[in-house]
C-alpha cells in the first residue's frame, strides 16, 4: 500500500487518517513506540523544509529512525537509476518518501519498491501537504462540509491539484483565482466535478481575486513560480494583482483565515501584514504536517 496521491483513497480511508493525526497531535504519549525498529528512507531530489524535518522528526517520536538521502550523497548522482536505488533500498528501510519533479519518477519508484512509498511532493500535486492542510481547516473552522475556500495566484501547481483532488471529498467549495487565460489541469478539474455532484461541493474559476474572495473562509495561496524558475517581469506583473494583501483580505469575511503551504516568497504572493496577521494559519499548517505524516506512516506501517 502506497501514499501516492489523495485521488487513490475513498472520503472513509481520508476520514480515518485525519481522526488518527488529530488523536496523535492529542496525545503523542500513546504512539512513542509504535513504529520501534522501523526504518523510513527519504529519498529528495528537491530541497525541502518541512516536508523533510517533519517526516524525520515524525519517524524519531513513533520510535523509529530515518536516513536522508540525495544525489549527492548518493550514487544516484553518479547515474544510478531510480530502479536500482529503490530495489537496494527496499532490502534495508520499511518504507519511502520520494520528493521528486516529475509524477513518472514516483511511479517508478513506487513500481520498484517492496515497501510502502509516500509521495513527498512532484511537480503535480502534493499530498502531505494538502491532508494537513484540511486538518488545519478542521481545527479552526470546526466543520468542512459548505466552507468556501479560495486559491488565489497561479492556477496549475501541485497544490491547486491535491485540493481539487480532496476538497471535493469533504464538501467543500473550491475557487480557483488566476490571471486570465490560466487554468488548472482539466483532467483533474474534472474529476473534482464529479465527486463534488455527490457531495455538494462546487468548483469555480474567477480571475477577478476581489470576487473570489469575497465569500471565502479559507484564503489559501502559494508561490507564483516554482523552486526551479526563474521569475521574469512580466510573470511579476501578470500575477501582481494576485498578491494576498491586506486590501484583499479587508473584502473577504472577517472570520476568513489565511494559509500558505511555505516557503513563502514575502512581498510578492502575500504581504507581511497578512503572512503575520491573526488570520494567518501559516504556522499552523506547518506544525500539522509532523502530526498528518505520523498518521500517514501509522496506517501504512502499523
Amino acid at each position: 500500500m502506497h501514499f501516492l496521491t489523495l485521488s487513490d483513497y475513498t472520503r472513509d480511508e481520508l476520514d480515518a487518517m485525519i481522526d488518527l493525526a488529530l488523536e496523535v497531535k492529542g496525545a503523542p504519549e500513546r504512539y512513542r513506540t509504535a513504529l520501534q525498529n522501523k526504518v523510513l528512507a527519504l529519498l529528495f531530489l528537491k530541497h525541502s523544509t518541512r516536508t523533510r524535518v517533519s517526516f524525520e522528526a515524525g519517524m524519531a517520536q513513533l520510535g523509529g529512525s530515518s536516513s536522508y538521502l540525495s544525489p549527492d550523497t548518493t550514487q544516484l548522482g553518479r547515474g544510478e537509476t531510480l530502479s536500482d536505488t529503490v530495489g537496494s533500498l527496499s532490502r534495508y528501510v520499511d518504507a519511502i518518501v520520494a520528493r521528486v519533479f516529475e509524477p513518472e519518477q514516483l511511479a517508478e519508484i513506487a513500481y520498484s519498491a517492496s515497501v510502502p512509498v509516500i509521495n513527498g511532493l512532484t511537480n503535480f500535486d502534493h499530498p502531505c501537504q494538502v491532508l494537513s492542510d484540511i486538518v488545519s481547516i478542521l481545527e479552526h473552522k470546526r466543520l468542512l462540509k459548505g466552507l468556501n475556500l479560495t486559491f488565489i495566484g497561479a492556477a496549475d501547481n501541485n497544490i491547486v491539484n491535491s485540493l481539487l483532488h480532496i476538497c471535493p471529498h469533504f464538501g467543500v467549495n473550491l475557487t480557483i483565482s488566476a490571471p486570465a487565460g490560466q487554468s488548472p489541469n482539466g483532467t483533474v478539474v474534472h474529476a473534482a466535478q464529479a465527486v463534488g455532484k455527490t457531495t455538494g461541493s462546487t468548483i469555480g474559476l474567477n480571475s477577478d481575486p476581489v470576487a473570489a474572495v469575497r465569500k471565502a473562509d479559507v484564503i489559501y495561496t502559494d508561490v507564483w513560480f516554482s523552486m526551479h524558475e526563474t521569475p521574469t517581469d512580466e510573470g511579476l506583473a501578470l500575477y501582481k494583482p494576485y498578491q494576498v494583501n491586506a486590501d484583499l483580505m479587508s473584502k473577504a469575511p472577517a472570520e476568513a483565515i489565511f494559509m500558505h503551504c511555505m516557503p513563502v516568497h514575502r512581498g510578492w504572493e502575500a504581504t507581511d501584514e497578512v503572512a503575520d496577521s491573526p488570520q494567518s494559519i501559516i504556522f499552523d499548517q506547518a506544525e500539522n504536517r509532523l502530526h498528518t505524516q505520523k498518521a500517514i506512516l501509522l496506517t501504512l506501517l502499523r
